[in-house]
């Protein structure tokens, strides 16, 4: 089959159309049998990275190495299937690339996939492989995974090596994946994760964050009401808190400040010397990202540090919030770049409180509205992670 050909079966729209080149991986081990792909932020030996962007790609030239966590899950047995669409320099959430096209949400055609994971979840939620490899800084791997109706984690950050991958807010980027069940997941979570140094107790403090909850639509509450019952049946009856410090305009602007100034930091000397075309949106974002004072960066770097202080308090070393992973179901193709914008700024105060903190969240897709899927979400304590997977797999066997 032909380079050209091989660009046509990818219906999903999901995979950069570059010619394939053979990437060896172990013959046995823990992940033997399953397939993946890699967002085209990470490295890949025999492929260029592009971003999502143009330009970038041309600068990119073929890379010689493979970013560790790609080999890690080589060397565990998978099977590389290709490099998956990024929304442009990993800064959206909508998960159409001006340049490279808009991947196709295996759930529900007619919705956006989410970025800036988008090709990731599509190539898994339209089955063409079992996982895929994305990248998590204000919601690219959750927003996906809600959207897509799959189960997508943001780790601990820094719990999973970014060497070798184009980064977009270090302070905030963090390497996360996709697949269609817990099981799977879980198989990957081994390779990725390994054991925590501090795990979660048999027992859970499950807590339900009401003023978290209060920023979903009415009927997406509504369609997560009975999950949420389910999950107090498998891990105990949760108690209502609320844990947003100050205001939720307070953390979205404060987020977006850190986001913004290492956004600049990592791609304005790129985007000042070659002037590349941006697509809508993102050009707005790396413009306002430009402008920002050095005293509001400071602001939010001192609210961020207040903010870890005090979510530390509310879950100790065994507390787990019960949140909605987005305020609701994807947003139709069809939607104005005006509304994409609006459900992108409410996703963000929801979203960002994990960000900000460092925290693990797991998104599992066990509610729907409308024929499409919504996901819930467990966010423990830092360094959680692989407790969390435990828990979903818990709730897994309870529902199954």
């Amino acid at each position: 089959m032909n380079h050209y050909t091989d660009a046509l079966w990818d219906t999903a729209h999901a995979f950069m159309p570059y010619p394939k080149v053979p990437v060896p991986n172990a013959p046995t081990g823990p992940l033997a049998g399953l397939s993946f792909g890699v967002k085209d932020l990470y490295h890949v030996q025999g492929y260029p990275t592009s971003g999502g962007q143009p330009f970038m790609l041309a600068l990119s030239g073929i890379q010689q190495r493979t970013a560790p966590v790609v080999q890690s899950l080589l060397n565990a047995g998978a099977r590389f299937v290709g490099k998956t669409i990024t929304d442009e320099l990993a800064f959206s959430m909508s998960g159409q690339n001006a340049h490279f096209g808009s991947p196709i949400n295996g759930a529900d055609p007619m919705r956006i996939s989410g970025g800036s994971s988008s090709g990731s979840a599509s190539a898994v939620s339209n089955r063409m492989c079992d996982f895929a490899l994305g990248s998590d800084t204000g919601g690219s791997v959750r927003a996906p995974a809600n959207h897509c109706g799959l189960v997508g984690m943001r780790p601990s950050h820094g719990r999973i090596s970014l060497e070798d991958t184009l980064a977009l807010s270090p302070s905030l980027d963090t390497c996360g994946w996709f697949t269609r069940d817990v099981p799977t997941f879980a198989r990957v979570a081994d390779v990725l994760l390994g054991e925590d140094a501090q795990a979660l107790p048999d027992s859970v403090r499950l807590l339900v964050p009401n003023d978290i909850w209060g920023l979903a639509a009415p009927a997406a509450v509504k369609a997560l009401k009975p999950v949420r019952g389910q999950i107090e049946d498998c891990l105990g009856k949760a108690r209502a808190v609320n844990v947003v410090r100050d205001d939720f305009d307070a953390m979205f602007w404060h987020f977006r400040a850190i986001q913004g100034r290492e956004a600049w930091d990592v791609d304005g000397a790129f985007i000042q010397r070659f002037a590349p075309v941006l697509g809508p949106g993102v050009a707005e974002r790396f413009q306002w990202a430009s402008e920002l004072s050095d005293a509001t960066v400071a602001s939010a770097q001192e609210f961020r540090e207040r903010w870890r202080a005090h979510i530390g308090r509310i879950l100790g070393t065994d507390g787990v919030l019960l949140m909605p992973t987005m305020p609701d179901v994807a947003p139709l193709i069809s939607a104005s770049e005006a509304d994409l914008d609006a459900y992108r700024n409410r996703a963000t105060r929801m979203l960002s409180g994990a960000g900000l903190a460092g925290l693990p969240q797991l998104s599992l897709p066990l509610a729907q509205r409308q024929g499409a899927p919504l996901g819930i979400s467990l966010v423990g304590p830092v360094g959680s992670d692989r407790s969390l997977v435990r828990l979903a797999e818990r709730i897994h066997a309870a529902l199954s």
